[in-house]
């Protein structure tokens, strides 16, 4: 896996192996046309799953709440969930090493995070925290391959996915990798949105040495995201996400493009997910509340025996309370998926549990639609005419014309959502 022009992780090698279509390959690919879908995965892995959602997948329970242990839920980006299970598989010896990603050396290794083994209770929290940066797993997967021993694998929806579809093709991998932890996920972002960050700031990309995406305080709302960058010579850089063109998440700068054709947003194929509660009164709670769906039955009994120890403070919840936490990330998968593949013209086209179409979908929900697409995919482009000629505007002044145009769109927000809701009006008028 190599870094391309726009930083993002692409695979490389000599054009005969990347043009050579092979079995295996179409096997393990999550998003290949030929590969197992969520659905067939998950029957197999859940089979006696006591719920069974469209949205949400199969699945023992679900809760909401935080780690009352200590340490966790103030080192977290969110409830301090992810770390504790991580930390707990460890301390019970259910797992030998857990693959999750953790800080990386930018000057050494050419990226701020990547893919590591803990083994340790304390190598667990040094992994806690968001991290919105391309990761691939191929290092980590040759490491397991290489030690024997018990594995949990942290990962996102389709990362989770690719995992247990290289499990079915890797007796070895079957045998070593015991837990999957998934996280929740909205898209990924490329290795550019860390630069533009930084120049937003007034400093130097290259002074960048480690970056904390959600910088934690407990007295400000957890959806008030703040980044903090730390530079060469001790000092920082920090800025409110509102204030940063790519700030507005749902916008889609620097997404990756495999992301406009994922429809798993909890991470169904996972033994256990982790999202944030993105619903009140747990989105202003500054300290992080975490929403967990658990479809393994020994983590079921280990959550419910932390909880009667008073270790994890989690309380039932249904998948509609689920949903709701996530309620812009399945229009996007769902709805929004359904829009893209009615209208995806070349390249090979995806296998997705959303067929194509858009019956009913109104014509300002389908201008957002193409709005995403247009700036996921114009981001990449701007930022690298502007890092190739070192002019920041050639990158800056579309970017803002565009997120003034979507969140006219998407929020009504000033002339542009002015006169959008005028022109809705007459039209509603009019029919």
């Amino acid at each position: 896996m190599r870094w391309d022009r726009f930083g993002q992780l692409k695979p490389d090698g000599p054009a005969a192996w990347l043009e050579q279509e092979t079995a295996r390959h179409a096997a393990i690919c999550p998003f290949s046309p030929h590969a197992r879908d969520e659905d067939q995965l998950a029957a197999a892995l859940f089979p006696d799953a006591a719920v069974i959602d469209p949205r949400v997948g199969r699945f023992a329970a679900s809760y909401v709440g935080h780690v009352e242990e200590a340490g966790f839920r103030p080192s977290g980006s969110s409830g301090g969930m992810v770390s504790w299970v991580a930390a707990e598989l460890l301390r019970r010896g259910l797992v030998d090493g857990v693959a999750h990603v953790a800080e990386a050396d930018p000057e050494r290794e050419g990226r701020y995070f990547g893919y590591r083994i803990a083994r340790s209770e304390d190598e667990v929290r040094a992994g806690a925290k968001s991290r919105y940066y391309p990761i691939e797993l191929s290092a980590v997967l040759d490491e397991i391959r290489a030690r024997p021993g018990r594995y949990a694998v942290v990962g996102i929806p389709c990362f989770i996915k690719a995992v247990h579809l290289a499990r079915a093709e890797e007796p070895l991998l079957a045998e070593r990798i015991r837990f999957t932890l998934g996280l929740f996920c909205g898209h990924m972002k490329s290795a550019r949105m860390v630069e533009s960050f930084a120049l937003q700031m007034g400093v130097s990309p290259g002074a960048v040495e480690a970056v904390d995406y959600r910088l934690k305080n407990a007295g400000r709302p957890a959806n008030w995201y703040r980044t903090q960058l730390k530079l060469a010579g001790g000092a920082t850089a920090e800025q409110d996400w509102w204030h940063l063109l790519e700030g507005d998440w749902g916008s889609g700068f620097f997404q990756n493009s495999a992301c406009n054709f994922c429809d798993d947003v909890v991470a169904e194929t996972a033994d256990i997910a982790f999202g944030d509660a993105w619903v009140e009164p747990y989105s202003s709670d500054g300290r992080g509340t975490n929403v967990v769906i658990v479809r393994s039955p020994v983590l079921h009994d280990l959550l419910e025996q932390a909880i009667g120890e008073s270790r994890l403070a989690l309380k039932p919840v249904d998948a509609e309370f689920v949903v709701e936490t996530q309620a812009a990330g399945f229009r996007q998968r769902r709805e929004g998926l359904a829009w893209r593949l009615a209208h995806r013209k070349t390249g090979l086209m995806p296998r997705k549990r959303v067929l194509p179409g858009t019956p009913g979908l109104p014509l300002r929900r389908r201008a957002i639609y193409r709005m995403r697409r247009a700036i996921s995919a114009g981001s990449h482009r701007w930022f690298a005419v502007s890092r190739r000629t070192g002019i920041e505007a050639l990158y800056r002044w579309p970017a803002k014309s565009m997120l003034t145009i979507y969140q006219g769109l998407a929020y009504s927000r000033g002339r542009v959502g002015a006169l959008v809701d005028r022109l809705e009006r007459l039209g509603r008028g009019a029919g």
